[in-house]
C-alpha cells in the first residue's frame, strides 16, 4: 500500500461512518507531508449553511491535517471569497489512513468547534454516546478532545 507520495497531488478525502459506510468525499491537494500526516486544501462543495453562527459556504477554502496517529484531524476555515479565517472544526476520529491517493477517516461524531476569538464548543456528545464504542476506544477519543482543546487556544496555526 503506498502512501500518499507528492506534495500538490489530489487526493480523495473520504469520510465514513463507525460502520465504514462512505459519508462524505471530495477532492484535496496535498500541500505538505510526513510519514504520519498530511495537510492538504480543499474546498467546500456543500450547499451554503450556517453552523453554530458561522455561514459555511460552498467553495469556503479549507486547510486540512491528517494524521495516522493521532485519534482527530483539525479544518482550519477561511470565507471563499475574502480568505477571512472562520474558525476551526475538529472531528475526533480514529486515526486517518493514507493510501493509494486516498486520505479516509472514520468519524466517530464527537466534534469541537473553535470560532477566531478563541471560544470553543463541543458537539455531538449525544451522538458519540450513542456509538457505544468500547472502553478503551471511548477514552482515546475522550483524550483526543482533551487534546484539541488544549492545542487550539489563540494565537493557532494550522500547518
Amino acid at each position: 500500500m503506498s502512501l500518499i507520495n507528492h506534495e500538490n497531488e489530489i487526493v480523495q478525502v473520504i469520510k465514513l461512518n463507525t460502520e465504514h459506510q462512505e459519508t462524505w468525499r471530495y477532492d484535496g491537494r496535498v500541500l505538505s507531508r510526513t510519514s504520519n500526516h498530511v495537510f492538504l486544501e480543499a474546498f467546500f462543495n456543500r450547499p451554503d449553511r450556517l453552523f453554530h453562527g458561522i455561514l459555511l459556504a460552498e467553495g469556503d477554502r479549507f486547510l486540512e491535517a491528517y494524521y495516522s496517529d493521532r485519534w482527530y484531524n483539525i479544518f482550519e476555515i477561511h470565507d471563499r471569497s475574502t480568505d477571512e479565517l472562520k474558525g476551526w472544526y475538529c472531528n475526533v476520529t480514529y486515526p486517518a489512513v493514507f493510501a493509494d491517493g486516498v486520505v479516509s477517516y472514520i468519524d466517530l461524531a464527537l466534534d469541537l468547534l473553535v470560532y477566531p476569538d478563541g471560544r470553543q464548543l463541543v458537539l455531538d456528545e449525544d451522538e458519540f454516546e450513542d456509538l457505544h464504542l468500547g472502553t478503551a476506544d471511548t477514552q482515546k477519543a475522550r483524550d483526543a478532545l482533551g487534546e484539541l482543546q488544549k492545542i487550539l487556544v489563540m494565537p493557532f496555526k494550522l500547518g
